[in-house]
Parts: structure tokens; C-alpha cells; sequence
């Protein structure tokens, strides 16, 4: 099995995991949307929810798994297996140290954290004690979900990809029986719905532990800080935590500024990040997963032609899904967001405000899968200064333009700025490594990224006529779930038929996927 097969087996493995776990979360957000809509409380909720949220990126699944599995790989290979266990149970007694001492923190600067987040909420008292509450409430969530992205990491180490993957269902099918069950139980209803976090992330973590242990991790009591190797992993870590959670702080730049909009704004850029969510969790988030493993592998072997082969493939891949899911995003937004939203709580009003969110971050959606793809490029040869660098201009880029396009726009000003950063972050990592490892197919990818974006403006040509003959947002739920599945389909047909007449190399791929492949030859 060559290098492309192998990551497509692995990116498979967790896209179907992923979109298990992406269906339960659309579930979640149904119910999410029915009882509490875009009101005071979800607003709230959302902003409690993104700070461990974004705290478990960081640490967790961003900064301690993109550096630990290189350096577990390197330790493993030129060290041995007793070594590289033992850098990893001193490893996880350091991370449970952090991760309790970072909830301890959260929970009794919460007021603090939370006037940060969202000043906006300050003129609302009400909203802001509810906030801070629920940032309490949810604070352990980080211990659970930063060890269940440990367990993860090592599980991705040895090429065990599904069981993590499906992981977050637990979480989602947690919150969905707890908004339905025991918030109405609740003087505040908006709490069980914390409840649910916090159960979910146990669950997370337990699933996770049995296979972990069986792949050879050892508890130790030992905790040594000064060990060579955590201390070259500490080295590493400080700057993955900008260089890869650069999309998670743009969008907590947003929910500040959103703040300070009319009410409502939060919900409606959170609903339309969670739509963008899908396709980026299906295929970027997966592809970046499979890809991290091998291109570490590569790197401490040295074996820079299979590097840069393997990278280029999975641009190319990316470039494939992404092209016609943003084309089928926008032209959808709205029959999307009102099929599945526009009930109880969740007006018209908050229809039309997350359908223009959802227009704006989906111009993104290549650069955000991008992104996923290339940065782990950079830690695979260890070097995570440069995403770190080009993470931090793009912040800067992303704030600069929210207060620019904020008040023109509102808050699809801040989507919009948030993709247009992500786009100049994707391209300035290219532009370094291609400067760093010389040629990696460019003319390859630029010729598949031209024939697939003349396949889907023509896909989305019959998109775009078939909702306006047939898509009425005053039928019955059913007729319109009938109408919106016939417009993807017809889409995906369309693409795919298209896309066989000129015979991309992607396609060829994915059609037969036991034959060796020559995309990169």
C-alpha cells in the first residue's frame, strides 16, 4: 500500500467517524435551536462553551498532540519503545498538572475571563452573571477533553484513528439528552444543558482509555519537568498554540466584537460556523489527522521526496471536497438554515442572520481545510515557530478587519474577516514551505484547482436553478427536507459526472483505491 492509499484509508476511517459524530452534532444544534433559539441564554451559553472549548484546542488536542506525536515517533524510532512510553507517562502526569491547575484558574477568574471574551455583555448584567455561571459550570470539561485529546494522540501515533474520531458522539448525544431531560427540570434551563458538556466530556475520556492502554501505556508516578525531551517539547508547544488553534482565536475575536452588535449576533455567527463545521471536520480535519503520523514518520526518516509528494496529494484532495461544498453552501445558505433550524425559539429573523453568516464563512472553507492540511506539515519537521509567526499576523489581520467591516456589514463583517484571514494564512504557509523544501507540484495543483472550480460554477449552476423553482420556505418540513435533499444530490451528481468527463486525478484516486497511485509521479 503506497503513501496516498495510506492516507486515504486513514482520512477515511475518520470522516466516517467524523460525520457519525457531525450528524449527532446537527441533531444537538436542532435541539439547541428549537428550545433556546438566539436568545439572551444561548447567547450566553456559546460564549461559556468557546472558552474551555477553545482552552481543550489549545492544550490539548492542538499544542500537546501536534507536538507529542513527532516527537513520540523520533523518540520511538531512535530510541526505542521503552523510552518513547516512558517520555509519555511523564508527559501525562505534566499535561494533568496543567490541565487542573488551568480549570482551577477558569473557574475563579471567570468574571474576568468572560469581560474579556464578551465586554459587550457588561451593559447587560443579567446576560453577564449567567455567563460567568455557566463558565464555572463547564470548567472541568478542559480536565476530560484535554487527557480524551492526549488518548488521542496516542492512538493517532500507532494508526488507530476511528475510535477517537468518534469520540465527540458521546458528547453531542449527551447534550442533546440533557437539554431535552434535564433542563426543563432547571430553574435556569440553560445550565443542564452545561451538564450535558460536562457528562459528555467524561465520556469522551473513558471510552478512550482501555485501547490506549492496551497500545502500552503505563501510569508513573514520575513527574520531571527537566527531562531533555519535555523540555524540547515545551520548546515546541509554546508556539503551536498560536500556529494551530489560528482559526479557533479568530473566531473568539469574532464572539468579542460580536458582542458589541445587536443582540443575536453570537448565535448567528455560532450557527453558521457549525454549518461550515461539517464539511471542514469531514474532510479537513481528517485529512490533517491521517496526514500528521506519516509526514512525522517521513521527516525523521529524512525521506523528503515522499514528504512533499504526500503534502501535495493531500492539497489536492482538499482542494477536491472543499471547491464544490463552498459553491453548495452558499448557494443553499438559507434553505439550509431554514430547514433545519426555523422552528420554536428559532425565528425567521434568526434564519436570514446565520444564512448570511454561513455566505461569509463559507468563503473560507478551502482555507480552513488548508490550513488543517499544511500546519501539520510544519510539525512533522518540527518547526513550529513559522505557523506561529503566521498566526499571530493573521490575528492581527482578522481584528484589524473586524473593526473595519463590523459596522458596514454587522456580523457578516466579522465571518467575512475571519475567512480573508484564513485565506492570507494558508498562502503565506505555502509560500515558506515551498521555500523551504523547493518545488511541491504547484503547476499540478493549480492545473487540478482550475478544472475543479469550472466543475462546480457549472454544478452550481443547476444548484442554483433548481432552488429557485422549487424551494419554498412556507411548505411543510418534509416537502422542504424533499426539495433541499434533491438540489445535493443533483449537486453531487452533477460534480461527480463532470468531474469523470475530465478525468481529475483525485477522482481516479478515489474511485479505485487499491490501485497505485501516479498523482504524484
Amino acid at each position: 500500500m503506497n503513501n496516498e492509499q495510506k492516507v486515504s484509508r486513514a482520512a477515511g476511517a475518520v470522516s466516517m467517524m467524523t460525520l457519525l459524530s457531525r450528524l449527532f452534532g446537527f441533531a444537538r444544534d436542532v435541539v439547541i435551536a428549537m428550545m433556546f433559539g438566539s436568545s439572551a441564554a444561548a447567547d450566553a451559553f456559546f460564549v461559556a462553551f468557546r472558552v474551555p472549548n477553545m482552552q481543550r484546542r489549545v492544550l490539548g488536542e492542538g499544542a500537546v498532540s501536534a507536538a507529542f506525536i513527532p516527537m513520540f515517533a523520533e523518540i520511538r524510532d531512535q530510541k526505542g519503545k521503552d523510552e518513547a512510553w516512558a517520555f509519555t507517562a511523564n508527559l501525562l502526569n505534566i499535561l494533568l498538572v496543567i490541565l487542573a491547575v488551568s480549570t482551577l484558574a477558569l473557574w475563579v477568574f471567570a468574571p474576568q475571563v468572560v469581560t474579556v471574551f464578551a465586554p459587550g455583555f457588561l451593559d447587560e448584567p443579567g446576560k453577564f452573571e449567567i455567563t460567568v455561571r455557566l463558565t464555572r459550570w463547564m470548567a472541568p470539561y478542559l480536565i476530560f477533553i484535554g487527557l480524551a485529546a492526549f488518548c488521542m494522540g496516542i492512538l493517532n501515533s500507532f494508526q488507530k484513528f476511528a475510535l477517537a474520531a468518534a469520540a465527540p458522539v458521546l458528547l453531542n448525544i449527551s447534550m442533546i439528552g440533557a437539554a431535552l431531560w434535564i433542563a426543563p427540570l432547571l430553574d435556569e434551563p440553560i445550565l443542564g444543558l452545561a451538564t450535558g458538556v460536562l457528562i459528555g466530556g467524561a465520556l469522551q475520556l473513558a471510552i478512550q482509555i482501555p485501547q490506549t492502554l492496551r497500545q502500552g501505556l503505563h501510569f508513573s508516578p514520575r513527574v520531571d519537568v527537566r527531562h531533555p525531551d519535555i523540555r524540547r517539547m515545551a520548546r515546541l508547544m509554546g508556539p503551536v498554540i498560536l500556529g494551530l488553534a489560528v482559526y479557533e482565536l479568530n473566531i473568539l475575536a469574532d464572539t468579542l466584537i460580536a458582542s458589541l452588535l445587536p443582540g443575536g449576533s453570537i448565535s448567528y455567527l455560532y450557527y453558521g460556523n457549525r454549518l461550515v463545521q461539517f464539511p471542514l471536520g469531514i474532510f479537513g480535519v481528517a485529512l490533517g489527522v491521517a496526514l500528521l503520523p506519516m509526514l512525522s514518520s517521513q521527516a525523521a526518516k529524512k525521506a523528503t521526496g515522499e514528504f512533499i509528494q504526500t503534502l501535495g496529494f493531500g492539497i489536492r484532495m482538499i482542494l477536491f471536497v472543499t471547491l464544490p461544498a463552498t459553491v453548495g453552501l452558499i448557494l443553499l445558505r438559507f434553505p439550509i438554515v431554514n430547514t433545519l433550524w426555523e422552528r420554536g425559539e428559532f425565528t425567521r429573523a434568526s434564519s436570514e442572520g446565520t444564512a448570511v453568516a454561513l455566505l461569509y464563512y463559507s468563503l473560507g472553507l478551502a482555507a480552513f481545510s488548508g490550513i488543517k492540511v499544511i500546519v501539520p506539515a510544519y510539525y512533522s519537521l518540527q518547526d513550529t515557530k513559522t505557523p506561529a509567526r503566521i498566526g499571530i499576523y493573521s490575528m492581527l489581520l482578522n481584528i484589524i478587519l473586524n473593526l473595519i467591516l463590523m459596522q458596514p456589514m454587522g456580523h457578516g463583517g466579522l465571518a467575512l474577516a475571519t475567512s480573508l484571514s484564513s485565506v492570507f494564512n494558508v498562502f503565506m504557509l505555502i509560500h515558506l514551505l515551498r521555500k523551504r523544501l523547493g518545488l511541491m507540484g504547484g503547476r499540478r495543483i493549480l492545473a487540478s484547482g482550475l478544472r475543479i472550480a469550472v466543475n462546480a460554477a457549472l454544478m452550481g449552476g443547476l444548484i442554483y436553478l433548481m432552488d429557485a423553482a422549487w424551494f419554498d420556505a412556507a411548505s411543510p418540513l418534509l416537502e422542504k427536507l424533499l426539495m433541499l435533499s434533491a438540489c445535493v444530490v443533483a449537486g453531487v451528481a452533477a460534480f461527480a459526472g463532470l468531474a469523470r468527463f475530465t478525468q481529475p486525478e483525485e477522482l481516479r484516486f478515489l474511485l479505485s483505491p487499491g490501485a497505485r497511485s501516479r498523482t504524484a509521479k
